[in-house]
């Protein structure tokens, strides 16, 4: 999936205040919600979106 989903500076640095060990899973969400939303570059908006947590 990460290969399908570009992320811009500002999203990859907030991704960066997660701490290390649940990054990965904070990641993956966030590109799973993108791809079911059609979403190729995840942007800070994306990144703030509040619908794919949970």
């Amino acid at each position: 999936m990460s290969e399908q989903v570009k992320w811009t500076a500002e999203a990859e640095a907030k991704v960066k205040d997660i701490p290390f060990f649940v990054r990965p899973f904070a990641r993956k969400k966030i590109e799973n919600y993108a791809y079911e939303k059609d979403i190729f570059l995840i942007t800070i908006e994306v990144y703030e979106e509040p619908t794919y947590v949970g």
